[in-house]
């Protein structure tokens, strides 16, 4: 794909898993998680039949300039409990490089049942993950293998009890290759939270995820005192985005942060019809699962 290229077409931009949207799977065939064709549609149909102006009606595009994506957010990280309430907490020093709570881990369980149960699991070519323990934590319990056994020359995907998750270990077989990423970490700068450990720590924490895309072991990205603005972390997403189309993977799994996802999402709006502008810039909940497909659009029509 043409990393200057990339957009996001919402084909099934609401199959997230929280019970309360599953009606809509049934409801709505063509939001299915298993597209059989780079058929997207923009939820749109009038002036199709007159050949009006309307900006409805179905796109299609050759699958081979289509990736599917699955992009979550991390489960409950214990910064978020207080956080949610007061915006100053996010600011105090024992929140740094925060961990899942005890419900995040239940959230993170329930979308494992629900992505195994729909059969997304098996669709997987590669997880991506955030290199922040919430991020990393939440894609291991979401998309690894099953309790590890200690098996000669297999290394688990996390040890027992990793980042204080009192969590038995969690096997790397039968489960999709996992990366740490960093360019889709949280808004970087300032708060404890969003600063991460040394990848020497993560490799001891998490063995068989794959750390040799991120070349500093130290944190380089985060500062004490200046915060990444709001177009820096678009623009950081956006080449996220761009990065994405030139892996050979055809179906990706990302597991990131609300801010990232959030703004890089609402960038990728501004070019939309202003009902998927809604769907996109819609903030996601902890460990809420929705599906996209990015297109490598070429922007030259002539003939």
């Amino acid at each position: 794909m043409n990393m200057s290229m990339i957009t996001v077409a919402v084909y099934c931009s609401i199959s997230s898993f929280p019970s309360s949207l599953r009606f809509r799977r049934r409801a709505f065939p063509h939001l299915s998680l298993s597209p059989p064709s780079a058929l997207c549609f923009s939820g749109l149909s009038e002036n199709i039949d007159s050949g009006g102006g309307g900006s409805g009606g179905p796109c299609i595009f050759p699958l081979n300039r289509c990736k599917t994506i699955h992009l979550v957010r991390h489960g409950q990280g214990i910064h978020n409990v207080e956080g949610d309430k007061d915006y100053n907490a996010y600011m105090k020093p024992e929140y740094f490089d925060a961990h899942l709570t005890p419900l995040g881990w239940q959230e993170v369980d329930s979308l494992r049942k629900d992505v195994h149960d729909s059969g997304l699991m098996k669709r997987i070519d590669l997880v991506i993950a955030s290199p922040l323990l919430r991020t990393l934590q939440t894609a291991v319990g979401v998309f690894g293998g099953e309790s590890y056994t200690d098996i000669t020359d297999v290394l688990p995907l996390m040890v027992e009890n990793a980042g204080n998750s009192n969590r038995a270990a969690i096997s790397s077989l039968n489960c999709p290759p996992i990366v740490a990423v960093e360019l889709c970490r949280e808004h970087l700068g300032v708060r404890p939270c969003d600063k991460r450990r040394s990848i020497s720590e993560y490799q001891s924490l998490f063995p068989a995820i794959d750390f040799s895309l991120i070349d500093s072991n130290e944190d380089t990205w985060w500062k004490a005192d200046v915060r990444e603005t709001k177009e820096e972390l678009a623009a950081r997403g956006r080449k996220f985005m761009n990065w994405l189309g030139t892996r050979k993977e055809k179906e990706i799994a990302i597991v990131t942060h609300r801010a990232l996802l959030l703004h890089t999402l609402s960038a990728f709006g501004n070019y939309s019809h202003p009902l998927e502008k809604k769907e996109l810039s819609k903030p996601f909940a902890n460990c809420e699962l929705r599906s996209m497909v990015i297109v490598d659009c070429v922007t030259d029509r002539r003939r």
